[in-house]
């Protein structure tokens, strides 16, 4: 008599726990509050403004506000963006990578469509309205040249809610759903191919031994930096979103209008503008997450009393 066949195991729906999201928050805040933010204030005002370099960008910003000029948008826009997009993330992500196993996906596949889901609903649920405003507090320029008082931060959020309401302050929202998918996928994507190699150069490819922390820094930062090849699409959301002044804009601004004006105006270049500093900031995102993540899941652990089940 042949013996019964077990039947496949069930799947099971990870549980997004508080302390996962305590700890997503906390190394996203500690990540914006350092180095994140400046680099992000580089990155945009190349971005907004194509024809200087990364010199011309940082006198700029110092001309601007000085040392604080490199953390314009910090608060509250940056705050609310990093405290919160963990959690969609988190939720989101968690949810699609269940219903991709369902119908058949691999871990790595389920992997990465679970990102790509989280970072669509990560854009349209806050990053949308975060990015417009942390761009619009980089490119007011024109009150500032007239010598006028800036208005403050709250102050132009609502100004631009009465004038143009929910799509107003979510301007340029479908760039960011654009950037966020792919970037979460090539990440993904990229990071393991890097993690393979430097196992196969280290002699690690059994999957059980585990890489040193300089070795998931490497792997991620490679990953976090190759996938900046979709700059373009953050160059169009940054001009979407700016309050620059220029005639030869288009009047009504979409993802596919906008990236024809940018070409037309500054060439292939101008669509790579702010590169490096994004570059950069996938570093330093990924050296807080991995290199600092032990350290804050040992702090989460105890401040929670409950065991912290997030990969960083």
């Amino acid at each position: 008599m042949s013996a019964a066949i077990a039947p496949p195991a069930k799947l099971e729906k990870k549980p997004v726990k508080f302390s996962n999201l305590l700890l997503g928050a906390g190394l996203n805040m500690f990540e914006v509050t350092t180095l994140g933010q400046p680099l992000e204030v580089m990155k945009t005002t190349m971005a907004a403004n194509r024809q200087g370099g990364m010199g011309t960008a940082i006198g700029t910003i110092w001309a601007r506000g000085g040392a604080l000029g490199f953390y314009q948008g910090l608060i509250p826009w940056a705050w609310i963006e990093a405290s919160t997009k963990g959690a969609v993330l988190l939720f989101v992500a968690s949810e699609a990578e269940f219903y991709a196993k369902n119908i058949g996906a691999n871990n790595f596949g389920a992997g990465i469509l679970g990102g790509m889901a989280g970072g669509l609903a990560q854009a349209y649920a806050t990053m949308g309205f975060c990015t417009c405003m942390k761009t619009v507090e980089m490119t007011k320029h024109k009150v500032a040249a007239t010598g006028a008082k800036v208005p403050g931060t709250m102050a132009t959020f609502m100004d631009i809610y009465r004038r143009e309401g929910i799509v107003g302050i979510n301007k340029g929202v479908n760039a960011v759903a654009v950037r966020q998918v792919t970037n979460w996928g090539s990440r993904f994507g990229l990071s393991r191919v890097a993690e393979n190699g430097i196992r196969k150069f280290t002699g690690k490819e059994d999957l059980s031994q585990r890489l040193t922390v300089p070795e998931k820094v490497l792997a991620s930062a490679l990953g976090g930096g190759l996938s900046a090849w979709n700059q373009p699409i953050e160059v169009v959301r940054v001009e979407m979103q700016s309050k620059k002044e220029d005639p030869n804009r288009p009047k009504k601004m979409t993802v596919g209008n906008t990236f024809r004006y940018i070409y037309g105006q500054n060439g292939i270049k101008g669509l790579y503008r702010g590169v490096a500093p994004r570059i950069g900031l996938g570093v330093w995102q990924t050296v807080c997450m991995v290199a600092l993540g032990d350290v804050a899941k040992e702090a989460v652990e105890k401040l929670t009393g409950d065991v912290v089940t997030a990969k960083h």
